[in-house]
């Protein structure tokens, strides 16, 4: 078993499961992988099952919902599955490779020269978003420059979700009690790493947008960021982090 597990949350990922799988295993150093699948319709996990079976068993790894349950839950389901075995870098990561695997490496890098949380960065250097249209890209700037004013922390890209724990960070944060389910759990993750004491840096990377499937991105979802963010502030004031 390798030291490292990318978690992968799908949900109608049929044209780009396949090929992120076999590129993260293509890598020069060891990654196991998590898919926590939504009860996808279009059969995404019948391939990941496929896959296990022909070439990748013991190494690649399934956990099925039923529905879709949202980004952040899937996330927690699997740092839970991830801190029940003995991996020391755990790591969220798209599927549709608006996420390069290759930089998988160099945030695992971050995290043994001192890390305990590194972030793959849009906006450290410049901004670096390939193929967004322009409001999008100033709704994703605009956010982290919302979130750094309301919440004080000084994180670049807040709502990043390619992301390296060390394993110290997940048994830390009590992950029941992560609120947010959309990119206001991605705020939420950072924001309470470094409430707790981690050192969370960011590495600068390239984020290109999907070039297949459909983008999960929604109102809803933009909302829950906007005023969970409030909420995130505020419950803080109450809460002990030194216990």
């Amino acid at each position: 078993m390798a030291d490292s597990l990318v978690i992968i949350p799908t949900y109608n990922e049929k044209e780009n499961i396949e090929k992120i799988i076999r590129k993260v295993f293509s890598l020069s150093i060891s990654f196991d992988i998590l898919i926590v699948d939504d009860g996808s319709p279009d059969g995404t996990a019948q391939i990941v099952k496929r896959l296990q079976e022909a070439d990748f068993s013991g190494r690649l790894f399934l956990e099925e919902r039923k529905g879709k349950l949202g980004l952040g839950t899937a996330y927690i389901h699997g740092f839970k599955w991830a801190l029940a075995r003995s991996y020391e870098f755990i790591f969220e990561m798209d599927a549709d490779f608006s996420h390069n695997p290759d930089d998988l490496i160099r945030l695992r890098e971050a995290c043994l020269q001192g890390a305990d949380m590194a972030i793959g960065s849009r906006y450290v250097k410049g901004v670096n978003v390939v193929n967004w249209p322009m409001n999008r890209v100033l709704m994703s700037y605009f956010a982290s420059v919302y979130v750094r004013m309301i919440t004080g922390i000084t994180i670049q890209d807040a709502t990043a979700g390619f992301v390296c724990f060390r394993r110290a960070v997940l048994k830390r944060i009590p992950l029941d009690a992560i609120k947010f389910v959309g990119y206001a759990f991605q705020i939420e993750m950072k924001f309470s790493a470094i409430k707790y004491g981690f050192n969370v840096q960011e590495v600068p990377i390239i984020f290109t947008d999907r070039t297949e499937g459909t983008s999960k991105m929604s109102t809803k979802i933009f909302q829950e960021a906007f005023f969970g963010v409030i909420q995130l502030k505020i419950g803080s004031w109450f809460k002990n982090y030194n216990k």
